[in-house]
C-alpha cells in the first residue's frame, strides 16, 4: 500500500534539548504539500523502528510492520518549498516520539500528503485591525512560528505578543529567532516565561511561573499601554491541555469566547494535542 511507504527523508535534525528537537524533512521528489500557517500533517514510523535512550519500556507492537502515524502543527512558513519543519517534545512513554528522536540524518520518514487544521489567521475569524495574543506551552510554539516568519510584515498598528511557557530556559526552541523578530518589529513582544528557575545554571533574568501568571500580572498591558479586551484582541492558544483549560476560564472571566463552528468568538484554540 502506497500509504505504508516511508515517502520522506530527514534532511535535519537539531536537538534543542534533550525532550526537544526541530526536525526537517522532504518529501520525495521535492513536492510539498500546500498549507496555511498554523496547519498541521502527520509523520510516521513504523513500529519495528528503534527507539532513544530515554523511551520508557514498552509492550512491543502487534504488528510491527504497520505504521504508528501522529498530527504534528507545522513550524515552516509555507513560503519555503524546500523542507517541511517540525518542533517535536519527546514523550518517554508515547508509540511515536521516542522513535522519532532515534532518527538520524538521511532516515526515511512517512509524511502525510494532506495538511488539515483551521488554528490560522482568517480573515473571516480575525478582523483587520484586531491585536494578537499568541499563547502557548513547550512544542506548541511551533504553529506560532510559521504564523510569525510568513506575517512578519503585520501592519504597525497590529500589536502582536507571544507568551511562551517552558520549564528551563534550554526549553525555549527558537528563543534567538524570536528575539530578532522582536528586535526587527516594534509591534511585536515576545515573553518566554521559566517555571523552575531555580534549576538554572545562569540566573534567569526574565518571567517565572506560567503563562497563566502573564496573563494575570498584565505583562502585555505594560507592553501595550493598553489592556487586552474581546473588542480589541484575537487570543490563540496552542499548548497542554491543562494550560488551554486554564487560560479558557481566565480569558471566559473577562468576557472573551472561544470561536465554535457556529459562532465567532475571540478565543481560538489548537486541539489536535495529544
Amino acid at each position: 500500500m502506497a500509504d505504508q511507504t516511508l515517502n520522506a527523508v530527514v534532511t535535519l535534525r537539531n536537538e534543542v534539548s534533550p525532550w526537544l528537537m526541530i526536525l526537517q524533512v522532504v518529501p520525495d521528489g521535492g513536492n510539498l504539500p500546500d498549507y496555511v500557517p498554523g496547519q498541521f500533517v502527520s509523520l510516521g514510523l513504523f513500529g519495528s523502528a528503534s527507539r532513544c535512550a530515554l523511551a520508557e519500556p514498552e509492550i512491543p507492537p502487534a504488528d510491527p510492520e504497520k505504521l504508528i502515524k501522529r498530527a504534528y502543527g507545522i513550524a515552516s512558513s509555507p513560503v519555503n518549498r524546500e523542507f517541511m519543519e517540525f518542533y517535536v517534545a519527546l514523550v518517554p512513554g508515547g508509540a511515536l516520539t521516542p522513535r522519532l528522536f532515534n532518527l538520524k540524518i538521511g532516515d526515511r520518514i512517512w509524511l502525510s500528503q494532506k495538511t488539515a487544521g483551521k488554528f490560522t489567521f482568517d480573515d473571516s475569524k480575525v478582523p483587520k485591525g484586531a491585536n494578537l495574543v499568541l499563547i502557548t506551552t513547550g512544542s506548541g510554539l511551533g504553529p506560532f512560528v510559521s504564523m510569525l516568519s510568513t506575517h512578519l510584515k503585520f501592519p504597525p498598528q497590529r500589536r502582536v505578543a507571544l507568551i511562551h511557557g517552558v520549564r528551563h530556559s534550554w526549553d525555549l526552541g527558537y528563543r534567538s529567532i524570536l528575539m530578532a523578530m522582536e528586535n526587527l518589529r516594534t509591534n511585536l513582544t515576545y515573553i518566554p516565561v521559566v517555571s523552575r528557575p531555580n534549576e538554572e545554571p545562569v540566573a534567569w533574568k526574565g518571567a517565572t511561573g506560567h503563562v497563566q501568571d502573564m496573563w494575570k500580572s498584565g505583562a502585555i498591558e505594560k507592553t501595550w499601554g493598553l489592556r487586552p479586551r474581546p473588542e480589541n484582541t484575537q487570543v490563540f492558544i496552542c499548548g497542554s491541555p491543562r494550560m488551554s483549560e486554564s487560560m479558557l476560564e481566565l480569558l471566559g472571566q473577562q468576557g472573551f469566547k472561544e470561536e465554535t463552528k457556529n459562532e465567532q468568538g475571540q478565543i481560538h484554540v489548537e486541539k489536535y494535542w495529544k
